[in-house]
């Protein structure tokens, strides 16, 4: 069969597959290759004439040739359109020695009475390389180059599981700048970040190859050292680490003087378990404050006030939710197509008589360590659904998106939980968001995906909330049931500081359009930011740039007086969701 005969049928054919992005490729029962397309060629790194009439394998792997015979023939004896490999799995070897990972899907035609198989070829690089940076920038933080949080602890969790192995003890430092607030304060963000790298370079500097540092967030760190048994192995280090973080830091024309509370636990003399050797460090970081700054002080088992308060915050929160003492406030969601505000977004607030104002980032942790958070979930799910309905009686049609923690995401009957509370408040679903993180998302994606489904059935509108956080293969989000996703303020705050942020954010957003869901931009704080975000297309966004999160009747009074994005204060770094840390 000739190449002439193949694409006989007519022009239109012909163009319509020359011009297809994606490689395209008629092969015979005998695996050669029939016909071929320009973007075949372009992928393969082959011409036309180099690929036509040759076997289907030069574009494989020695070591598949035999497993796609049977393959091929095992096609052709049951001829149904299927995927090959798993996607992003598969790499087609070009002649020069490089490798592209491909996408592969079979169809089956028959061309001039003969079947043959129709090779679907799709250039997975572009997509790589975005869950590459997509992958550094979830596992790293974006202003020292720093492990983040997450990939600490799994880096912990790893270390605690090799000493138990070798027998072999374990150092964990937590080093708190002392007195960063005021640099921040007298000297503007920028300055403080200055400060952060310079300090990140120099514990990079001191520590040993094998140690491992992190930035945790805001100015602590945070460093895993191996076979360590005491702190007394580990004196020296420490005072070269206090000493090279008290030397002056240089700041624009200027110089900034500071210290280091460092905390010290040892596994396993101290604890055997992550959250609890993590939990003496930071004990011991407070004492070194206590202590006058600017030293270290090492774990031992008095001391437990940071124990207590957990304690406190415990019982105390307890009461909050039995006597009704919690609060939600509201932050407007404004859709750029339109410029109104269509949505907002529920955040809780605490208040307690003897506490006083408890951030959600002191007790949304011991919640969710507890098991309480999920009453304070249900809580927060009953009165965000009862105050969109009382909007609704007022006649402002309001979507309000509530955050969803990965304990009430995980519970078997969450979609009856709310399929009872939205018969009960009598609330359109559609106006009802659920967001979840795309880290919890991405630690069970069947799972996730099954839940989400249940929830979707009912009629609401599902988020991935956090996008770019979390460790999503790309390649799943097509699996998951949810309309739109939230880009994560870390990522919108430095679009137009840092190129490689904004290729991100942009990359994300084109993205998102081409799998149909819209993007909402948290954290907008600027002008240039909100330009930047309508460049990229994006439907909505929300932050201090337009308006603080307000309790329910302010808000109402907010929109009756028709404001509109207008800065208020500069956003409190511990603002957490409802039901989640972020």
């Amino acid at each position: 069969m000739e190449f002439n005969d193949v694409t006989a049928d007519g022009a239109l054919e012909r163009a319509v597959i020359e011009s297809a992005p994606d490689g395209v490729m008629l092969v015979d029962q005998q695996g050669l290759i029939l016909m071929a397309n320009h973007a075949m060629e372009q992928i393969a790194g082959r011409d036309r004439s180099s690929l036509l009439g040759q076997s289907i394998n030069i574009l494989m792997p020695p070591h598949m040739h035999q497993r796609h015979d049977h393959m091929l023939g095992h096609f052709f004896a049951q001829p149904t359109r299927r995927p090959m490999g798993v996607a992003g799995n598969l790499h087609l070897p070009r002649p020069d020695g490089t490798q592209v990972p491909v996408d592969i899907s079979l169809g089956h035609c028959h061309v001039a009475g003969l079947p043959c198989a129709v090779v679907f070829v799709r250039d997975l690089t572009d997509i790589k390389r975005l869950e590459e940076q997509m992958h550094y920038h979830a596992t790293h933080d974006s202003l020292t180059g720093l492990a983040n949080r997450w990939q600490f602890m799994q880096q912990l969790m790893y270390a605690m599981s090799q000493s138990a192995r070798s027998k072999r003890g374990m150092g964990l430092l937590l080093l708190d700048l002392d007195d960063f607030k005021s640099i921040n304060d007298g000297h503007g963000h920028a300055a403080g970040d200055q400060v952060l790298v310079q300090a990140a370079r120099r514990m990079r500097g001191i520590l040993r190859s094998g140690d491992f540092l992190a930035r945790l967030g805001g100015d602590e760190f945070t460093v895993l050292l191996p076979e360590v048994r005491h702190a007394s192995d580990i004196e020296h280090l420490l005072s070269r680490l206090r000493d090279a973080l008290a030397e002056p830091f240089r700041v624009n024309s200027y110089t900034v003087q500071m210290g280091v509370s460092i905390g010290v636990a040892c596994y396993p003399t101290d604890a055997e378990e992550g959250e609890t050797l993590m939990r003496y460090a930071d004990m011991a970081m407070y004492q070194a404050k206590a202590a006058g700054r600017n030293t270290y002080a090492v774990y031992h088992p008095e001391m437990g006030e940071k124990l207590q308060e957990r304690i406190v915050i415990h019982d105390r929160l307890k009461v909050a939710l039995k006597e009704n003492a919690l609060q939600l406030h509201y932050q407007p969601q404004v859709d750029l197509r339109s410029g109104r505000v269509t949505s907002v977004e529920a955040l809780l607030r605490w208040n307690d008589p003897v506490l006083g104002n408890v951030p959600p980032a002191r007790f949304i942790p011991v919640a969710e360590s507890t098991g309480l958070i999920l009453a304070l979930g249900e809580w927060v799910m009953e009165t965000a659904c009862r105050q969109q309905a009382a909007w609704a009686q007022e006649g402002l049609h309001l979507q309000v998106a509530i955050n969803l923690s990965a304990r009430q995401l995980r519970q078997p009957d969450i979609a009856e939980r709310l399929s009872r509370l939205l018969e009960q408040t009598g609330v359109n679903p559609a106006a009802i968001e659920l967001e979840i993180t795309e880290s919890e998302a991405m630690a069970d994606p069947e799972q996730a995906a099954r839940l989400l489904g249940h929830l979707s059935d009912l009629g609401v509108r599902l988020a991935l909330d956090d996008f770019g956080t979390g460790h999503s293969s790309l390649s799943y989000l097509k699996a998951l049931p949810v309309q739109r996703i939230k880009i994560d303020r870390e990522f919108v705050r430095n679009v137009t500081v840092r190129e490689s942020d904004a290729k991100l954010v942009s990359a994300v957003i084109a993205l998102a359009h081409t799998l149909g869901l819209d993007v909402v931009a948290e954290g907008v704080e600027t002008v240039d930011q909100l330009e930047f975000l309508c460049e990229c297309d994006c439907e909505a966004y929300q932050g201090w740039l337009l308006a603080k999160a307000m309790p329910a009747a302010e808000l109402s009074a907010w929109l009756q007086q028709g404001q509109t994005g207008q800065g208020q204060h500069p956003p409190p770094e511990d603002d957490l969701c409802c039901c989640q840390s972020k």
